[in-house]
């Protein structure tokens, strides 16, 4: 999968960071919370990202070629695409931000607040 592109619009929502976890997948999270997953090993694996949904998306996308429950987190309502062109591009994005949006919502209050500051400028001497 060509990672860029997700990595560039993931990275491109406030207060994104990116972590690698079990050994080949690029996860990014907002406030410790992982909203997508793109996996960077060859396609021998069975998919090539994941990411949270409502549970009607998660219902509706289900029903479409090349996107799975995905695996250890369906129940969560996460979704896998087997292949980067199940979707377009453009819908790709939209799921992502609506899943960073659910995640971000699901976060304590605090957490919300703390993200939502805005930064502080660095005093000039």
């Amino acid at each position: 999968m060509n990672v860029d592109w997700v990595r560039a619009h993931c990275l491109a929502l406030p207060h994104t960071t990116e972590q690698i976890l079990w050994g080949d997948d690029l996860v990014f999270k907002i406030g410790g919370k992982m909203y997508a997953v793109v996996v960077l090993t060859a396609p021998s694996h069975k998919v090539v990202m994941s990411f949270k949904c409502t549970p009607e998306v998660f219902a509706e996308l289900i029903e479409l070629p090349g996107i799975i429950p995905a695996p250890y987190s369906a129940r969560m309502h996460w979704v896998a695409l087997e292949r980067e062109d199940a979707l377009p591009r453009a819908e790709i994005k939209r799921l992502i931000r609506q899943s960073y949006d659910l995640v971000f919502a699901k976060l304590p209050k605090k957490k919300q607040a703390e993200l939502m500051k805005p930064a502080k400028l660095a005093k000039a001497k």
